[in-house]
């Protein structure tokens, strides 16, 4: 896998913002990393579903391309450069207009049962009934911050990935903003005393997207994340917002979760220099040798002589 930068926030276009690096990775690990000045451009969900592409905002000299996220696979991108589609997917969301009903309805029933279970468990862990809290004003975002920054701390989100819920003066300020306007909601699940799971999104447009998210390691065996996903999700049914957006990437649970989907793709466009040719090049092979090797893993017993390897 490639990274052009840090998590997955987003900049709306046709402003973008700038930084970030060429990153040679495997699953969450950096190898290496190129520095590149990119504009940052991610289109909502609300444009990734209208199938157009951004107009590119003209780069300054200090800058070395783009990196546009989220580009329907229906739409084409003009630009003068060098192209490369970092990876492709199918962004997902939840049709909160359907309702809650039509939601269940299109769970299979193993996804239903799973739900019903993990929430039996985990309030029986937490003296016969959950403990979840919900935050939607200023005041409440002031005083959710530090509960969710104490959860995000321990959450592999922060150790491996850098994209943990941010402990930043600035960050606090944005949320209680956004909240001051009703485009930001908040949740936590706690156990006993202890805060053990958070959940919060930015609203955009009709959407509330699926921004920062964390559960407590120590507490996996009682799946806190998907019981507040759920909780979450069942209070958005009777929200203002028309959907929920799980924004970029794939996973098993959004593909168990959504009813429906949009394919998209990430591109990077650079300018047309050798140097930029060359780191292309280069991300473009590692891709090809890090997609051989997890084939030549899946090959019978290749990967029982890597793991006797390993040992």
């Amino acid at each position: 896998m490639v990274d052009a930068g840090r998590g997955t926030r987003r900049v709306t276009a046709p402003g973008g913002s700038a930084g970030g690096a060429l990153s040679f990775r495997i699953g969450a690990r950096t190898l290496a990393a190129i520095p590149r000045e990119l504009v940052r451009i991610g289109l909502s969900l609300d444009e990734a579903l209208a199938g157009h592409g951004p107009v590119l905002p003209a780069l300054d000299a200090r800058q070395d391309g783009w990196f546009v996220t989220s580009l329907p696979d229906a739409a084409a991108i003009a630009a003068p450069g060098i192209g490369y589609v970092r990876q492709r997917y199918r962004r997902y969301y939840v049709d909160l207009a359907a309702g809650e009903v039509a939601w269940r309805a299109g769970l299979s029933g193993q996804a239903r049962s799973g739900m019903k279970r993990k929430a039996k468990k985990l309030a029986a862990a937490n003296g016969g009934a959950l403990d979840i809290r919900r935050y939607r004003t200023p005041a409440e975002m002031a005083a959710f911050h530090p509960l969710a920054r104490a959860v995000a701390a321990t959450t592999y989100q922060e150790r491996l990935l850098g994209s943990a819920l941010p402990g930043d003066a600035a960050f606090v300020e944005e949320m209680r903003e956004r909240a001051a306007v009703d485009a930001a909601r908040g949740w936590l699940l706690f156990l006993g005393d202890a805060p053990v799971a958070y959940l919060w999104g930015a609203g955009e447009g009709d959407s509330l997207r699926y921004d920062y998210v964390g559960h407590d390691p120590s507490f996996g065996e009682l799946s806190p994340g998907s019981v507040l996903m759920e909780a979450a999700l069942t209070d958005l049914f009777a929200d203002r917002f028309a959907r929920f957006d799980f924004t970029e990437g794939e996973g098993q649970h959004k593909r168990t979760l959504a009813t429906g989907s949009v394919a998209c793709r990430d591109v990077l466009l650079l300018r047309r220099t050798l140097a930029n040719r060359a780191a292309l090049a280069g991300l473009a092979g590692f891709e090809r040798a890090v997609t051989a090797a997890k084939r030549w893993t899946q090959v019978p017993g290749v990967a029982a002589l890597a793991r006797r390897a390993r040992r």
